[in-house]
């Protein structure tokens, strides 16, 4: 008998990107804006902080810089051979920003620790001008981002300039400390704190780019109870070889095998469009890709 395949393809994604483009760029402006005015207040104050900060900065615009790539490449449409297009590159892209973030982290502890043994004098004041106005662009930053499309790679993005305004804020409290008490080590303390809110961001970042390379069921989904919808439909005797896995960030397939019983295996078209109305309508699943099957139909090869 013939097999039929539904084929659901979602939607371009370039106008929903673009946005998200302008958003990076205005970012990054504002990231190389500080970075630059955190070098010259760290040499002046004689701030260890501060250039660390900067260098923090140098990396989180690069990030950043990768994370616009991605997105303008994403855009592109598919071809013969890529024939899902570049989603897969805003993944590849969130993946580097994840272990990027967790580079920051490691350096941050390292110097935290160096700063914590060998405290060195600051001037306050500077320390806590400079601090102020990078924590007013970071946060700038962020709200440019919660604007845009939030697909995992601009999360990662944003991911990035919290850890920024994390550090501009505990640069401004370890200001305020020293110039009330000289405690210069308040700055190695923080640091640590931030190091580890990072780390805990980076995880989860990373965690959900490896289940998406590993083709995992998305994890606000659950393959039984998607089985049992379909299955619940009149006329489907069982489903088998399931499969569902996204794309890329908030982009979901899914492919599997119905069987039908006889008496509506001439009606398959129709049934197969109520399948995949259904998954739309309760799971936002659009791209499907289903084999129909009688109940004497005998699978050639193995299935998975």
């Amino acid at each position: 008998m013939a097999h039929h395949h539904g084929h659901a393809h979602a939607a371009p994604r370039g106008g929903a990107e673009r946005p998200a483009g302008k958003s990076l760029l205005a970012t990054i402006g504002l990231t190389v804006a500080i970075m630059i005015l955190e070098v010259v207040g760290g040499f002046w104050a004689n701030s260890l902080s501060l250039l660390s900060d900067a260098g923090h900065m140098l990396t989180d615009a690069l990030a950043l810089g990768m994370a616009l790539f991605a997105v303008t490449v994403a855009c592109r449409p598919a071809t013969a051979r890529k024939t899902y297009g570049y989603y897969r590159v805003e993944i590849l892209s969130a993946l580097t920003n994840g272990v990027v973030l967790v580079v920051i982290a490691l350096a941050i502890f390292y110097e935290a620790w160096r700063r914590f043994a060998e405290p060195q004098p600051v001037q306050g004041t500077v320390l806590l001008v400079v601090s102020a106005i990078g924590l007013t662009a970071n946060l700038a930053g962020m709200w440019l981002l919660s604007r845009a499309s939030h697909n995992l790679n601009v999360r990662a993005a944003r991911m990035h300039v919290m850890s920024d305004a994390l550090s501009s804020g505990g640069v401004l409290v370890a200001g305020v400390v020293i110039l009330m008490t000289s405690w210069y080590r308040i700055d190695s303390l923080l640091s640590f704190v931030i190091a580890v809110v990072i780390l805990v961001g980076a995880y989860h970042i990373l965690k959900e780019t490896v289940d998406i390379l590993l083709e995992s069921t998305p994890v606000h989904l659950e393959l039984v109870e998607v089985t049992r919808a379909i299955e619940a439909i009149d006329g489907i005797r069982g489903v088998h070889d399931l499969h569902i896995w996204s794309i890329t960030s908030g982009m979901t397939a899914l492919s599997g095998h119905v069987i039908l019983d006889s008496a509506t295996l001439a009606n398959s078209d129709h049934l197969l469009n109520c399948i995949k109305e259904m998954l739309k309508q309760r799971f936002c699943i659009e791209h499907t890709t289903i084999q129909v099957e009688s109940e004497s139909y005998a699978e050639v090869g193995e299935i998975h």
